[in-house]
């Protein structure tokens, strides 16, 4: 199986023994391999780029999200990881607001063609702040600006995901900040390469219901993070949501993208995602 195919979700269940192996040929611990997972840099604690990848190849991870095209990418290559989710453009400054079409479209469209040229799945975007724009205003722009990019994903195998994130308490303003307000874009734009990343964290804050919104809305989600609440820190039994459960649940709906854990360690950061590897290695 090629690696291309192996990352993109292809063959759920010859990539998840390929997996397994390729987790046991590298010295990681053997992993159940259902749940496809990475970390982003802030969970690795303050530390090296590159003692963040020995450390993810150790515990048997998959790739790191949000690195940045350049050297960090070489990197990754030497460990046999990925970067499971390329950054673009502005959280703040996003695709709902037709001003900012030209900077953010140029953006993404580097790095849809960076994140194919490496064999990378996913690039991110987001909708940016409402600063006064009604949802369907929103929706419009967004539309119209995605289809000016999708085409690109779609011809090079890249799908681009709009994260979700909480107006409440984190990311006031923001307008992507309910999974119906992400799915109802997703239909609009109608293309199997523009998904939603779900962050649990947003979205247990804004919302709750996790497992069953996740089981309702899968065809449109294409990666997923993971942080506890409250307090965006480890996922273990200091905060309110129950990971194995989660993750199972997902895993049973045929769930074959990322989940990358995006949180603040208070503790002793490798110890701390160990845990959080084998919480989610159901």
């Amino acid at each position: 199986m090629k690696r291309r195919e192996l990352l993109s979700g292809a063959g759920a269940a010859a990539a998840a023994l390929s997996l397994h192996r390729l987790a046991l040929a590298q010295g990681a611990p053997a992993r159940k391999g259902r749940i496809r997972q990475c970390a982003c840099p802030g969970a690795f604690g303050k530390t090296s780029f590159e003692e963040k990848c020995r450390i993810a190849q150790r515990l048997g991870l998959l790739g790191i999200d949000l690195v940045r095209p350049g050297p960090d990418w070489d990197t990754l290559k030497s460990y046999g990881l990925i970067c499971s989710m390329v950054p673009s453009h502005s959280l703040t400054k996003g695709l709902n607001a037709k001003a900012n079409h030209e900077e953010c479209l140029a953006a993404i469209r580097q790095s849809i063609e960076a994140a194919a040229a490496a064999g990378y799945p996913n690039v991110i975007c987001f909708s940016g702040n409402r600063n006064g724009i009604s949802d369907e205003e929103g929706w419009e722009n967004c539309v119209m600006a995605l289809k000016q990019v999708v085409g690109l994903a779609e011809q090079k195998r890249v799908t681009l995901c709009m994260e979700l994130l909480n107006s409440k308490r984190t990311h006031k303003d923001y307008q992507c900040d309910r999974t119906a307000w992400g799915v109802e874009l997703c239909q609009r734009v109608g293309s199997p390469n523009f998904k939603l990343l779900y962050d649990i964290y947003h979205m247990q804050i804004m919302e709750g219901d996790i497992i069953a919104t996740i089981r309702e809305n899968l065809q449109y989600i294409g990666h997923i993070h993971t942080a506890g609440v409250p307090g965006r820190n480890e996922i273990d039994e200091t905060q309110e949501l129950y990971y194995p459960a989660i993750m199972r649940a997902i895993a049973d709906a045929g769930y074959t993208g990322f989940v990358a854990h995006e949180y603040s360690p208070k503790r002793e950061p490798v110890a701390s995602l160990e845990t959080a590897i084998q919480l989610c290695d159901v």
